[in-house]
């Protein structure tokens, strides 16, 4: 069968449940798109939703937006893919997102066969690789292990298009990818249909975040055209416009390299890419290339648990605290050690950290900007412990050094902070971080990725 003359693709915003005008999507459908898809989640909101299972969007929004594009496939006997579901693609995360297809599937009677790609890792699989020195470490981690692994509470690797497209071959007409690269969902049915490797990859880069390569930017749709070794980016939604400027500026979206995109299975170069405005709302791209890697890896992703956290909010107008606020804050912490000290916690036990708002809460020791006092300053504080309990009772006894420790020229007698909340110690849970950030060489891109089918 020949390549169709053009591939035209619909993403309805930058992750699935932050919402889109259902104008846009009735627009873009207008359009005959060949699949109508969007990107689960990201690495971006950190490891927490990884490492507990739990997807970072609501329930009621990924609901609202999965029906809209459900419906709209079926109508359209076309495909409907989800990459990266659930927010971080492990396996809660995949199965959450299934059980919402059938739920809206019964609600609205739709009928349809669906494939769910598994994106965790074996780890016995992961460790043999170990062993036979396939796995090489990013991002200045150390070399991956046993024990790291072994540790994990749950890892996962990013998919490219092959268990995507193999699913389609397959007959499923809704995909559920698990953790996926963010344009393989897309590269994958264009590139299945005959269209080129490297316009496919990044017609990928430009619909994994929906109407973000548009003015004004909010989550909305996109529509990509791919034409030979070309592309063209428009919007659906006549408010929104795609702009050379507004295009070329997202190109360099989450990249190291503003012009080297490493992908599953090569690399796709930008550095000859050509923008130029079509119309006042639609842009063609050329010049992009598409290198094949001689070795065939998966990135890994992977968390351990590193404790409990509690936190409180709380702020200060006093000027005469403001002035001295360093020298308080170490006497705070000081006085916290000694009490919990005398309250039999160890030092090692716990940590704490008070990040100061208003002054350097983003950039700490490495704030460049030091202005005159300002008049007001808000505190997080912050206890990273064991067990919950420590980090509680430790956040007690911070809240409460924090609130009532005098200071030099103190003329309030009472508390030295507002605290805008009741109650003001908050539990934040399980704290997580990335223990597993590699590459593994598998056999093939399909040996981690299992495909599973069902009749919905």
């Amino acid at each position: 069968m020949s390549a169709p003359l053009s591939y035209t693709m619909l993403s309805t915003s930058g992750i699935l449940g932050y919402g889109f005008a259902e104008e846009s999507l009735r627009a873009g459908m207008t359009r005959n798109p060949s699949i109508i898809g969007c990107d689960g989640g990201s690495t971006d909101p950190g490891p927490y939703y990884l490492g507990a299972g739990k997807a970072f969007c609501s329930r009621l929004s990924i609901k609202r937006d999965l029906r809209l594009m459900l419906q709209a496939a079926v109508a359209a006997g076309i495909p409907c893919i989800i990459g990266t579901s659930g927010g971080a693609g492990g396996e809660p995360h995949l199965q959450d997102t299934a059980a919402l297809v059938r739920e809206i599937a019964r609600e609205e009677k739709l009928s349809f066969r669906m494939a769910l790609i598994h994106a965790e890792v074996d780890r016995a699989l992961l460790t043999r690789r170990v062993g036979e020195g396939r796995t090489r470490a990013l991002a200045k981690q150390p070399a991956l292990d046993a024990g790291t692994i072994e540790r994990a509470t749950r890892i996962v690797g990013m998919m490219g298009p092959e268990p995507i497209a193999r699913a389609l071959d397959q007959g499923a007409q809704v995909i559920l990818a698990g953790r996926s690269s963010d344009p393989a969902q897309w590269a994958a049915p264009a590139m299945r249909a005959g269209m080129q490797p490297a316009p496919s990859w990044y017609a990928g880069k430009m619909l994994e975040c929906g109407a973000e390569p548009t003015t004004p930017k909010e989550p909305d749709c996109l529509l990509v055209t791919i034409e030979g070794d070309h592309l063209y980016c428009e919007p659906p939604n006549p408010i929104r416009r795609c702009t050379p400027l507004s295009v070329a500026n997202f190109s360099l979206h989450e990249n190291s390299s503003p012009i080297h995109h490493v992908e599953p299975g090569g690399l796709l170069d930008t550095s000859d890419v050509l923008f130029e405005a079509v119309t006042d709302r639609v842009v063609r791209v050329s010049g992009m290339r598409w290198t094949p890697a001689e070795t065939y890896t998966v990135k890994l992703e992977g968390v351990e648990l590193a404790g409990y956290r509690a936190i409180t909010i709380c702020a200060t107008r006093d000027p005469v605290l403001i002035a001295q606020v360093d020298a308080y804050l170490a006497t705070h912490k000081a006085k916290v050690q000694a009490k919990a000290a005398a309250f039999g916690v160890p030092a090692e036990t716990w940590r704490m950290a008070v990040r100061t708002i208003g002054r350097d809460a983003v950039m700490g020791e490495r704030e460049l900007f030091r202005g005159p006092a300002p008049h007001e300053l808000g505190f997080v504080v912050e206890v990273l412990a064991e067990t919950q309990d420590v980090a509680n009772a430790v956040l007690a006894m911070a809240r409460t050094s924090l609130l009532h420790a005098d200071f030099e020229g103190r003329l309030c007698k009472e508390g030295n902070m507002a605290f805008p909340f009741s109650p003001s110690d908050i539990e934040l849970g399980a704290l997580y971080r990335f223990s597993v950030f590699h590459t593994v060489a598998p056999d093939d891109p399909y040996e981690m990725f299992p495909i599973e089918h069902e009749k919905v």
